[in-house]
């Protein structure tokens, strides 16, 4: 399968555009001492394409994404927050 999308360039003037997949789904919870993410094949791209958006050399250290049942998450998940080191 090959995805041919463009990365927008990093503009330090705006805020980091999340991209979703129409009809994504997105879960996380804790399992014991483990973070199991759960997600349908929309998901998976829309979390894909935003770990390459924030993999972009210029965006910069300790830049996050953060994802919760409020703004992305199904309901009863656990916050997840991706930092770039």
């Amino acid at each position: 399968m090959i995805i041919n999308k463009e990365l927008p360039d990093y503009d330090n003037n705006k805020r980091f555009q999340y991209v979703w997949e129409n009809n994504f789904t997105i879960a996380v919870e804790k399992d014991q001492d483990s973070v199991v993410i759960s997600a349908n094949k929309e998901g998976l791209e829309s979390l894909a394409w935003q770990l390459l958006m924030l993999s972009q050399k210029d965006f910069p250290v300790n830049t996050h994404l953060h994802y919760d049942e409020y703004n992305s998450l199904e309901e009863g998940s656990i916050e997840l927050i991706i930092n770039k080191i």
